[in-house]
């Protein structure tokens, strides 16, 4: 699914972006959730019904909104260029976009 590969660049952006930050709570935090937007649609993929998997597409888009939240903090704390958060925001926008409409077709064709 191109979701789920955008959702595993988004992790590997998140760990490039955070590899040099020496804020161990921070980076461990993001990360977690950085993986967890790809995550959750593997999960979600297998599980039995289109009502299941779109409640796991949920789950990773409220992911993906926690991982941009945190970069917007992280540029207020200087740990990045805005012009990074700016980019890693919009690739989060874009994985919110397709999971919230994958997920309403999901609804839509119940299995």
């Amino acid at each position: 699914m191109e979701v789920w590969q955008d959702g595993q660049d988004l992790a590997v952006s998140v760990y490039t972006d955070f590899a040099a930050v020496k804020d161990f709570s921070f980076c461990d935090q993001i990360k977690r959730a950085a993986v967890s937007v790809s995550n959750n649609i593997a999960e979600g993929a297998e599980r039995t019904t289109n009502t299941e998997f779109a409640r796991f597409l949920d789950i990773s888009k409220g992911f993906s909104g926690e991982v941009r939240s945190m970069y917007r903090l992280a540029h207020r704390l200087k740990m990045l260029e805005g012009t990074v958060a700016d980019e890693r925001c919009a690739q989060c926008q874009s994985i919110s976009r397709q999971l919230g409409g994958f997920a309403k077709y999901l609804r839509k064709t119940k299995k």
